[in-house]
């Protein structure tokens, strides 16, 4: 089930923000949400019956952040999931550019995405020890960027009653 927030945009995009069936019933009870969209199916109790939500829209504004976190995750997302040398998307470590040996911080202006065999052909290497550089300079990414990357990798699944509330548009701005 999709979780709007109460200006009805996705609470995240990547991973896309879903709840289970369950969740999604307990929260309808507990008064939190309001359903938008309904699934045709229905759940049954001997007492009562509800039919399945599935886009609901919360009751309380929750304010996004405005810093995202860095995590390996969100490295990948700024760096759409492609190595930074190569533009490969297969498996993917993070790389410090300067490496720590040398002083390297872990921060998002020093780490970027990188496959295993480049990641291991620079080493312990500056970039212009290994001449290798990376394809873009490493930044802190705002939401809004994050958000944007992650509208270009849509979950394998998107049911035809959440259409309307996403914005998938694979036009956008690098």
């Amino acid at each position: 089930m999709l979780v709007l927030n109460a200006d009805f945009r996705p609470l995240s995009y990547y991973p896309l923000s879903l709840w289970s069936w369950q969740d999604a019933i307990k929260a309808v009870f507990l008064d939190r949400v309001n359903i938008v969209e309904h699934y045709d199916r229905a759940v049954r109790s001997p007492t009562f019956e509800i039919r399945l939500p599935s886009v609901v829209s919360l009751k309380s504004f929750v304010k996004p952040t405005t810093h995202p976190a860095f995590t390996r995750f969100n490295v990948f997302l700024r760096d759409r999931f492609s190595c930074q040398y190569c533009a490969s998307p297969e498996d993917l470590t993070f790389d410090h550019i300067i490496p720590r040996s040398k002083g390297g911080q872990t921060t998002w202006e020093n780490v970027v995405a990188a496959c295993s065999p480049c990641n291991l052909r620079k080493g312990n290497l500056t970039p212009q020890q290994a001449r290798m550089f990376p394809r873009q300079h490493p930044y802190a990414p705002t939401v809004h960027q994050l958000h944007r990357n992650g509208r270009l990798f849509p979950p394998n699944y998107l049911h035809d009653s959440w259409l309307d509330y996403l914005y998938w548009d694979t036009e956008l701005d690098p």
